[in-house]
């Protein structure tokens, strides 16, 4: 049995719709949330991560807290291509209907 026939067509289609479902959740429940608090998000990480490592006894601390900032703005990145899609999508339906 060769690793190609382990993946089905009907195995591609449950991977895809589990994506979908978490898009869709993400989605959800994210919609209310600005592109601006993940700015503000971050910035208080810089800030929070500033102040520890001016404290000089929590240099460790700085660092781990410092390492957030891309974490969070990845997600709003993640967040403003979810939203994009779906207005591409609802606008795309409009000209169809």
């Amino acid at each position: 049995m060769n690793s190609d026939s382990i993946l089905t067509d009907s195995g591609r289609n449950k991977s895809l719709n589990n994506e979908e479902r978490m898009t869709r959740f993400t989605k959800k429940e994210t919609s209310d949330v600005s592109s601006l608090v993940y700015l503000a998000l971050a910035g208080g990480a810089v800030a929070l991560s500033l102040g520890l490592a001016l404290s000089k006894k929590k240099k460790g601390w700085a660092n781990f807290v410092g390492q957030w900032v891309p974490t969070i703005l990845l997600f709003g990145m993640y967040d403003k291509v979810i939203k994009s899609q779906a207005a591409e999508t609802n606008s795309h339906h409009k000209i169809l209907h």
